[in-house]
């Protein structure tokens, strides 16, 4: 198609048209420099137990990074990460950079397979983001004595956080990664709000993002401290308040028993101003019936103005 320009008493006159795709095309341009997509994934620890039923690691990681690779995002929250799983995404992601996995390890019970069970690093694409700071915290009454435990938490349980600067916008703003306590609801209460109280640091329009295992659904009181301290849910925003149904299912999809009364546990929220959400989903893929995790993943696209 040839593109005609019009020259009318000294002024150059372009057709409505193409005023109007020129524009477009800078919308465009603008949303592909500044949206990028965060995922939150529950991996499943690496159990050789789980081999019997073929959901060992070895058996489903080229799919879980397959599956992952497929959404194409630029930051991951990961739970339930043993050292074998840490080097395998090192691997898979060259192009990322893993924050979070080093460190005193969180599991008392050293005697058991679920040693380990709750690192939750992140990973981030070192194309669109520079790093600018990193930590990690304990869900505790002592969040700087590493290892600690409180309000009978099964195990010690951490917050890794990192501050990114985006290429795109020079805009910067900070990730953290959790993984609540499976068993407790006090303890769930007590982390939580170690958690919101330590994002009051930064000031109430900071960029943040939380993303994670919660081990709640949306209804309980977990939720409603978070959304209480001012982060708002990217799966909410996109698709209501309505129960989407459950993000726990043991490797078995849709034919997972419990699934009328499962819940979503999984969760992306921010916090701040300038974001948009332009996006949120539950991941369901599979291949052949195939599931990379006993979890769905949760993925929020969103924008930092």
């Amino acid at each position: 198609m040839k593109l005609y320009i019009t020259k009318h008493r000294g002024l150059c006159l372009i057709p409505v048209g193409i005023l109007l795709l020129m524009f477009c095309v800078s919308v465009s341009a603008q949303e592909s420099r500044t949206a990028f997509k965060v995922i939150s994934a529950n991996i499943r620890v690496a159990l050789s137990s789980d081999a019997d039923k073929g959901h060992d690691w070895d058996s489903r990681k080229e799919l879980l990074f397959d599956i992952l690779k497929n959404h194409e995002p630029d930051i991951i929250c990961l739970q339930e990460v043993l050292e074998v799983q840490n080097s395998d995404f090192k691997t898979a992601f060259p192009d990322f950079t893993i924050i979070g996995f080093e460190g005193p390890e969180m599991d008392v019970h050293t005697d058991g397979e679920y040693h380990g069970i709750a690192k939750n690093p992140i990973a981030f694409s070192n194309t669109r983001f520079e790093l600018v700071a990193a930590g990690q915290y304990w869900l505790s009454e002592t969040p700087l004595k590493a290892g600690s435990i409180s309000w009978n938490s099964a195990r010690a349980r951490n917050a890794n956080w990192v501050r990114l600067k985006d290429r795109a916008s020079s805009r910067e703003f900070r990730v953290v990664s959790l993984h609540l306590d499976h068993k407790s609801q006090p303890a769930r209460e007590g982390q939580i709000r170690v958690v919101t109280d330590e994002a009051t640091q930064y000031p109430p329009d900071f960029p943040q993002i939380l993303a994670g295992d919660f081990n709640s659904s949306a209804k309980n009181e977990v939720h409603r401290m978070i959304r209480n301290a001012a982060w708002n849910d990217t799966y909410a925003a996109i698709h209501g308040n309505a129960e989407p149904g459950y993000t726990v299912h043991l490797f078995k999809g849709d034919t997972y028993e419990k699934k009328d009364k499962g819940r979503k546990i999984d969760f992306i929220y921010t916090r701040g101003t300038g974001w948009q959400v332009k996006d949120a989903a539950i991941i369901r893929d599979h291949v052949d019936g195939r599931y990379p995790s006993d979890h769905y993943f949760v993925s929020a696209d969103v924008l930092l103005d």
